[in-house]
């Protein structure tokens, strides 16, 4: 039998898949620092919801990855739970 990462080597020799790959894996990042963010602060998504003036729903599609959000949703978001937005852009080759 396979393994994941034997298979997810030889998966990550195809230019394409290294690609969708990485971009997934950005998303992915931001979505758990959201998480992240939320429970630390002690917070349901529902108590976040009332804080942003939003949905639980809303907030749950965001979570999800369902939605990408504005600048100002994720600064808002940042307010919310007690953290400070950071972006930054480093090269493409590392």
């Amino acid at each position: 039998m396979t393994k994941l990462k034997d298979l997810k080597a030889r998966f990550m020799e195809d230019p394409e898949f290294r690609e969708e790959y990485a971009r997934i894996d950005e998303e992915y990042a931001l979505i758990e620092a959201l998480v992240r963010a939320r429970t630390t602060a002690n917070l349901t998504q529902e108590q976040l919801a009332r804080r942003l003036g939003t949905t639980q729903s809303a907030v749950a599609r965001l979570e999800g990855g369902r939605v990408s959000p504005s600048f100002a949703t994720l600064r808002r978001y940042a307010r919310a739970t007690g953290t400070r937005l950071t972006v930054g852009l480093v090269p493409a080759d590392g």
